[in-house]
């Protein structure tokens, strides 16, 4: 990228293929292809690619855009995602101006081009104005009513998917559209972490599972995968610092039903 003259223009990636991975609120956010984001030359280290990642960058004069600059300045570092609303169709443009050299002759990109720029200004508004609702409700106790909903909402979800390995603070707060900065927020105003949660329902799946006298030949491994457990060693530290037993202990107790299980069901 070139250093000269980068704060006169907005950069936008389109993610091709390959990992990319943005550095946003503490955590790592991926792209999948087809998604975008707005770069700052300046703050290369946010942007974390793979070996094999390709991403194609589109630069063009922020005047061009009509956004107060303060606003194309608080966009940088923002994932948009290429396959829903708006950045569907950004996405789908700059694809094209990509790779179909037909599009970029005169004339006919030129109109590309100043679709694609009113596309752009309306997509940092929208990008904005859902910064703007977040804020606000970050700005909530989590005693109100709005905080405790949507926490509700979250661990709903949470239960549903259980089973799924890729689970994780950045699907959450994506299905929910909030911030990962404000998901964790939820939860540590409940006295946990996002991530504790997770563990702690898995856990306890795990347990029932195990504990069903009829799984009697279930092995414990493949309870602990279906539940969203890689690890079958990280899988029985967990449960031993849990229930003071290892899952083998607690299934095999569960398949003896002996007075002291029972009492421990």
């Amino acid at each position: 990228m070139p250093d000269e003259e980068n704060d006169q223009h907005l950069y936008l990636g389109l993610h091709v293929r390959g990992s990319l991975g943005i550095l946003r609120d503490g955590s790592e956010v991926f792209l999948e292809p087809g998604d975008l984001v707005f770069c700052d030359p300046a703050r290369r280290h946010v942007l974390r690619p793979g070996d094999d990642c390709r991403m194609t960058l589109f630069r063009l004069p922020r005047c061009y855009v009509g956004v107060p600059e303060a606003d194309l300045d608080r966009v940088v570092g923002v994932p948009v995602r290429g396959g829903e609303g708006l950045g569907a169709l950004v996405s789908g443009l700059l694809s094209v101006l990509a790779t179909e050299a037909e599009f970029r002759r005169p004339g006919i990109g030129d109109r590309l081009v100043r679709s694609l720029v009113d596309l752009l200004a309306t997509l940092v508004m929208e990008l904005r104005l859902a910064e703007t609702e977040e804020e606000a409700a970050e700005r909530t106790t989590d005693t109100s009513t709005a905080g405790t909903e949507t926490l509700a909402r979250i661990r709903t979800f949470i239960d549903e998917h259980l089973t799924d390995p890729d689970l994780s603070p950045e699907s959450i707060a994506r299905a929910h559209r909030i911030s990962v900065r404000y998901l964790h927020k939820l939860f540590q105003n409940d006295g946990t972490t996002v991530s504790r949660w997770v563990r702690r329902r898995r856990l306890e799946a795990c347990r029932q599972e195990l504990g069903r006298t009829a799984n009697r030949t279930i092995a414990v491994a493949a309870v602990a995968h279906r539940w969203g457990f890689s690890s079958p060693s990280h899988f029985s530290r967990a449960f031993r610092d849990a229930y003071g037993m290892s899952p083998t202990e607690w299934h095999a107790r569960a398949a003896s039903q002996s007075p002291e299980f029972r009492r421990a069901r």
